[in-house]
């Protein structure tokens, strides 16, 4: 029992990080950018592709094509937390990630993301 509960502490103390990530497929360059706010998760993205369940078609459809072992995933940038002043960590990491879609554009023939219509 004393082992569960050291367990838990360390759950607790453990720092949650969010950041932009990216999922790549190294066959033929593309990419699929996405923000979290806790990037432990990203195993969860992982075991959804593995299990078919990803909601992105076509990032899904070519995880079935190529394998597993065709794509890797990054962390692109932590978010970082101001502790001075009013802090909108979803409003932040929003931004964040629009300008990583801005900078990459992983759309189309590049990557996996669906274009936003303003």
């Amino acid at each position: 029992m004393d082992r569960k509960k050291e367990l838990k502490q360390l759950y607790k103390e453990t720092k949650i990080e969010a950041g932009i990530y990216q999922i790549k497929n190294i066959q033929n360059q593309k990419i699929f950018i996405g923000s979290t706010r806790n990037l432990k998760t990203l195993k969860g993205r992982q075991f959804e592709l593995e299990a078919g369940t990803s909601t992105n078609r076509m990032l899904q459809d070519e995880w079935k094509e190529y394998g597993k072992e065709a794509f890797v995933f990054e962390v692109l940038e932590v978010l970082k937390q101001k502790n001075d002043g009013y802090f909108n960590a979803k409003d932040e990491l929003k931004k964040l990630e629009e300008s990583w879609l801005e900078r990459l554009q992983p759309y189309g023939e590049r990557g996996y993301n669906k274009e936003k219509t303003r």
